[in-house]
């Protein structure tokens, strides 16, 4: 309790000196003044705007930097996130399960439209690079105003990751000074404390948010038992924006975000000893490992963003950190795998980012830019291991250490584009453009990509779309950790073959069509297809005990689906619908092969195989309905089973969880409201299996959490 207490002592301390700002606080200066086309010389009918009206309109300026021609889209605003039932605690990547063609994987994984990772984060336009981690457990979604996924066929402008660009516009101060102090607890010694302070004085506004995560689920139990064993987490998370108004048409601004979890990682109980280890403890079981990883990521942002003449622009330089800690039990890992690696893998990103817009008579906007991008990815581990014969079986029950740390590279990306939103008439809107990448890392590789979209507006009510998309993708620096095959010959962490060879680039023709359809007031109702022709195509697998995933690429890959979503809203009733029909498939290892059987190699050389991550059918829904001011809410997720078994050939078995949620605000004594949220997930307290420790990149089974409940309290200022 005492660690707990001093990691409050900084939230406590935070949320006094808002307090006390606030309190202080001049109230905002004189509105910035600028002339309008019939102003006077002497400013006598000057158009008097306000900083807020200064900050809106400069949000409508970024916006037309980013065009959705073609491309599906789905929108989460903060209303919909505050009515899951965990509120603005939900992680990231729970919120994201809410749009259609989102599958959940173990480990806050997500994957859309039969991709494994290949989400670009966005923050107000800015391109995030991707932690190693990634950014499901990354980010907070306390820093949500609202945030919008695309996936299909994707303008020029979006390049690299490109199977869902996740964009997140940021909760900002250009509202009244205030902000929130919050926790939730409850099952699994969930303690989750949050602040938030947001507001603007003159020019300038800012919001920050800070929390700090702890209870005992924070990596799925490797077993259907309620309770995992030495599953302990610890996860502390701030955000910043701060803006300056330079003038009426320009702001600089500054972003920066900081992630350090801590995980144990969960111990398989009554496991058997595979290795003979001098001086071992006798009767070593399995539920006494101490496997320990850490996470860290850094960013910062800062960004130029305004209008010049007609032209909109936003110029932003960003740097990120992100490093990963595994540390191992080096003698439980001897006894049970063999192999007791410590691994530090790393990476700083440093990127160069340049977007503008240019309409051109009536009918054009022409949009265009430049992303440069410096990486310096590295990877150190340190190995005990037991001598082997060619066999693989040890020779002597005392461990020698082996170093690797030959993957220290330098990576660079460079990326341009043009495109042209075509008003072709009043109702079809063509969007046509083309852009150049090059990637510089173990390979040097680049592409150029046409993209073609179209938007029909059939009528008020009916909305189609359809486009063309030639995507690059590299390989993600960050994950790429060249191992010396040679180093662990006669070892037993031999690998399964001595075949090797670079990542890399994915390249595929993409297609995507789709319908909005409003029925009457209240429902809107939308279909999409799409399919996906893909040459050395990336998938991501786990190929050992630290929870990092390694990069390989199929010859071939196939990927098509069907997604249905719903949405209804009326009066004090809204409720969700999303239906998804998908198949992922590949043919033929062709990088990373030494992670692989020589029997599943020659197998997968002749056959498409599923994807690990394929799951045919999945679907989300959700009602909520307000009760003289009490929200009532529920919502499920279900799918088929994500792959597993010999490579691929089955799956685990189907799973459907269901949420209840209840939340109300109370006007108690001075200030903002207090809110009471409780909820109850997994309510049918399921024992679901997500992955079964077998199938291609799979290392160890995990089991979604047992029911769990939970009280949000969150007072407003």
């Amino acid at each position: 309790m005492g660690s707990n207490r001093s990691k409050l002592l900084p939230l406590v301390a935070a949320v006094a000196l808002a307090l006390s700002m606030q309190a202080h606080a001049a109230d905002p200066a004189p509105a910035s003044t600028t002339a309008d086309d019939s102003a006077s010389t002497d400013g006598s009918n000057a158009k008097t705007l306000s900083s807020v009206e200064v900050f809106g309109k400069l949000d409508k300026s970024r916006n037309q930097l980013s065009p959705e021609i073609g491309a599906s889209q789905y929108l989460i605003n903060k209303q919909a996130i505050d009515q899951l039932p965990l509120g603005n605690a939900t992680p990231l990547n729970q919120v994201l399960l809410q749009a259609p063609g989102v599958v959940q994987d173990s480990y806050g994984q997500l994957h859309v439209r039969g991709d494994h990772a290949d989400l670009q984060y966005r923050i107000d336009g800015v391109i995030i690079p991707e932690s190693i981690a990634g950014f499901g457990q990354t980010l907070d979604t306390r820093i949500i105003d609202h945030v919008q996924l695309l996936t299909g066929a994707l303008p020029a402008q979006y390049g690299y990751r490109t199977a869902g660009i996740v964009d997140i516009t940021t909760s900002t101060g250009k509202d009244e000074m205030g902000g929130s102090i919050g926790v939730t607890a409850g099952s699994f010694g969930t303690l989750n404390p949050e602040f938030s302070w947001h507001g603007n004085q003159d020019r300038f506004s800012w919001f920050f948010t800070g929390n700090f995560d702890e209870n005992d689920l924070g990596i799925e139990n490797p077993t259907a038992q309620r309770n995992a064993i030495h599953d302990h987490t610890d996860q502390d998370k701030s955000f910043g924006d701060v803006s300056y108004l330079l003038n009426d048409n320009t702001r600089v601004s500054f972003l920066f975000g900081t992630t350090d979890n801590r995980f144990q990682i969960p111990d398989n109980p009554n496991q058997t000893p595979n290795y003979d280890l001098a001086n071992a403890p006798a009767n070593f079981n399995s539920d006494e490992l101490n496997e320990n990883q850490r996470e860290v990521t850094r960013f910062g942002v800062l960004a130029l963003q305004g209008k010049f003449g007609d032209s909109d622009y936003q110029i932003s330089f960003n740097q990120r950190f992100t490093g990963v800690n595994f540390t191992p039990d080096p003698v439980g890992d001897l006894i049970f795998n063999g192999v007791a690696s410590t691994i530090d893998q790393f990476n700083r990103a440093d990127t160069l980012q340049a977007d503008f817009s240019t309409p051109l008579g009536q009918s054009h906007t022409v949009r265009y830019g430049v992303y440069v991008e410096s990486e310096h990815p590295a990877t150190d581990s340190s190995s005990l291991v037991f001598p082997a014969d060619a066999s693989g079986d040890q020779t002597s029950d005392v461990p020698i250490n082996i170093v690797d740390d030959s993957a220290h590279i330098d990576a660079r990306t460079y990326g341009v584009y043009v495109q042209d939103e075509w008003q072709l008439s009043n109702k079809l809107t063509m969007n046509y453009g083309v852009r150049a990448d090059e990637s510089e890392a173990y390979l040097d590789q680049g592409q150029v990509s046409p993209r073609l979209g179209f938007v029909y507006n059939w009528s008020k009510d009916t909305t189609f779309h359809a486009g063309y998309a030639r995507y690059f993708t590299p390989p993600p620096a960050e994950l790429i950790s060249p191992t010396d095959i040679a180093l662990f010959q006669g070892t037993t962490n031999q690998l399964p073959t001595d075949v090797n060879a670079e990542t890399l680039a994915e390249r595929s023709n993409y297609f995507d069509a789709g319908v909005s359809q409003k029925v009457g007031d209240h429902l809107t109702l939308g279909l999409d297809t799409y399919y996906r022709q893909v040459h050395d195509l990336l998938d991501l697998g786990q190929f050992g005990a630290a929870l990092i995933f390694s990069p390989f690429n199929y010859d071939q890959g196939r990927v098509r689906g069907e997604e249905f979503s719903a949405t209804y809203a009326s009066g004090n009733w809204t409720t969700y619908l999303n239906v998804s029909n998908c198949l992922a498939e590949g043919k033929d290892v062709v990088t990373g092969q030494y992670n692989f059987t020589p029997a599943e190699l020659a197998y997968i050389a002749n056959h498409f195989v599923h994807l690990d991550h394929d799951q045919r059918l999945s679907s989300s829904g959700g009602i909520t309905y307000n009760w003289n001011g009490t929200r009532l809410g529920a919502d499920f997720l279900t799918g088929s089973g994500l792959r597993d078994g010999f490579a691929n050939t089955e799956h685990v078995p189907s799973d459907v969880v269901f949420n209840l949620s209840a939340q109300r605000d109370f006007n108690v004594g001075p200030g903002g409201p207090f809110s009471v949220g409780l909820a109850v997930l997994n309510v049918a307290d399921r024992s679901y299996e997500l992955r079964s420790g077998t199938g291609i990149g799979v290392f160890a089974p995990q089991y979604g959490p047992r029911r769990g409940e939970f009280v949000t309290l969150t007072r407003k200022f």
